[in-house]
């Protein structure tokens, strides 16, 4: 065995009894690496067209992320929508994803053309209000900022 592996797997034994203390041991507060609470939002997954239709009608404002799971630019801009959705500005829109691979007859009747796109929906209507192509996360601020709920 390598000097090197070694030296790694002792560190990584030490960091899981630290962090991970047995049950025998007493917890430690301030050890506590996560908080106890889990964010109030989340980003929403549809994988049916059905499910992505109902949560459209039950929510004043739905933002829908249009993405392909090989596609770069929407890796890069998922951080950022998930980080949106936590922020209490934005606490009054439904954020949701679609994987256009798995829903193409969805993603054509939107008219998904490019990913990643953003769709805006309001009111409980099928027809997006607002469209944003790519990933450009001030324009992505921009468009939540001027239909957010709250906002208006």
């Amino acid at each position: 065995m390598s000097r090197n592996l070694l030296f790694r797997t002792a560190q990584s034994t030490l960091r899981q009894s630290f962090y991970k203390p047995s049950s025998s041991s007493p917890q430690i507060p301030f050890l506590r690496q996560f908080h106890i609470t889990s964010p109030r939002m989340t980003v929403h997954t549809y994988d049916s067209a059905d499910a992505f239709k109902k949560a459209v009608q039950d929510n004043k404002v739905v933002l829908l992320d249009c993405f392909a799971t090989w596609c770069g630019p929407c890796k890069a801009i998922a951080p950022i929508l998930t980080k949106h959705s936590n922020d209490e500005k934005f606490k009054d829109v439904h954020f949701a994803k679609i994987d256009v691979d798995d829903l193409p007859e969805l993603a054509q009747e939107l008219g998904i053309t490019a990913m990643p796109t953003f769709l805006l929906f309001k009111d409980g209507e099928l027809t997006p209000a607002e469209k944003l192509v790519g990933a450009n996360p001030n324009a992505l601020v921009k468009l939540l900022e001027t239909n957010a709920p709250a906002a208006a």
